[in-house]
């Protein structure tokens, strides 16, 4: 499942070649993919064909981009996007040919037809096309609200405004706005496991599995803390390494091990290879050498050392 730094590259890469464009049609191929859309299709449309994309904007996994309208005035509405388990949004030109890679990614390019549910086409020739060979990820329109704390509403927002179906997702730990000190303490005050929190996208959001067992084994603490036993300085050290980790993986395009996660160049990230846990069930720890454990935890697994990592 794309996380933080996947959905990030993806922002990233839709910037400069979607800002400031006009939306001309809606190809629908699968009306699931807009499950979330009040109206269906034809609102869908009413809302978007004939707007311009004035910025792409990103809170934890969720993308929206703003809208205008003809004459330029924002239209009080969002596209906003969740790439779900396989998501995709790539860009093709009018051909459909994938647009070369702008930033470095190896891996196999997949199909860029297969699984195609939902096609933006947009003035230039440009299209961008929502693959997802799952189907738990969507594009929606939904209405601008303000943010709670009257900040900017995510990386690449303009200013205060989201889309109110994104209004109860936390900050994350790349946003200039979030309160480290003040997620801590949310931490402190819980008895559930540390990665469960971690993992609650109303305590912080963007974290997903990969990037909470990289962080707990870089800040050495176990998956199943509980949160209400970590002294404020811990659980600062924990969000600060999630923050590194995933500053890391944004560096070389995201994890990826299948095609299920690519960039919208149709490229793999490759900071699979730099995992220090993930993943590596049976193979020696890379600070102690005990070898790494995975465990199941509610419905996923965690990795762990259980030498560097000891239960308290």
């Amino acid at each position: 499942m794309p996380e933080l730094p996947e959905v990030e590259v993806v922002r990233r890469g839709l910037v400069p070649r979607t800002v400031g464009r006009t939306v001309e049609r809606i190809e629908l191929l699968d009306p699931r993919i807009i499950r979330r859309q009040s109206g269906g299709i034809d609102r869908l449309r009413a809302g978007l064909q004939g707007t311009t994309l004035t910025a792409v904007v990103r809170r934890g996994k969720f993308l929206w981009w703003r809208l205008a309208d003809p004459d330029g005035v924002d239209t009080g509405e969002a596209l906003m996007g969740h790439l779900g388990m396989s998501g995709q949004l790539r860009i093709a030109t009018a051909d459909g040919r994938s647009v070369d890679p702008g930033a470095p990614s190896e891996g196999p390019a997949s199909d860029p037809l297969r699984h195609r549910r939902l096609s933006l086409h947009l003035e230039d020739g440009t299209r961008v096309d929502l693959i997802d060979q799952r189907l738990f990820g969507g594009l929606w329109t939904s209405p601008l609200v303000e943010a709670a704390d009257g900040k900017l509403a995510g990386m690449g927002s303009p200013d205060a405004l989201m889309p109110e179906g994104a209004s109860h997702i936390a900050r994350d730990l790349l946003d200039p706005a979030a309160d480290l000190p003040a997620i801590a303490r949310t931490l402190r005050a819980r008895r559930s496991g540390v990665k469960a929190l971690l993992l609650n996208q109303e305590v912080v959001s963007g974290i997903g599995n990969i990037y909470a067992d990289e962080a707990l084994w870089a800040a050495r603490t176990r998956f199943d803390t509980p949160g209400d036993a970590l002294s404020q300085r811990r659980a600062l050290a924990i969000l600060r390494a999630a923050r590194a980790v995933m500053e890391r993986a944004l560096e070389v395009g995201g994890t990826s091990f299948d095609a299920l996660y690519v960039n919208v160049d149709g490229r793999s990230g490759y900071f699979a290879r730099d995992l220090n846990v993930y993943g590596r069930s049976g193979l020696p720890c890379k600070r102690c050498g005990t070898p790494i454990v995975r465990k199941k935890f509610t419905i996923r697994s965690s990795h762990f050392c259980p030498s560097c990592q000891r239960k308290r």
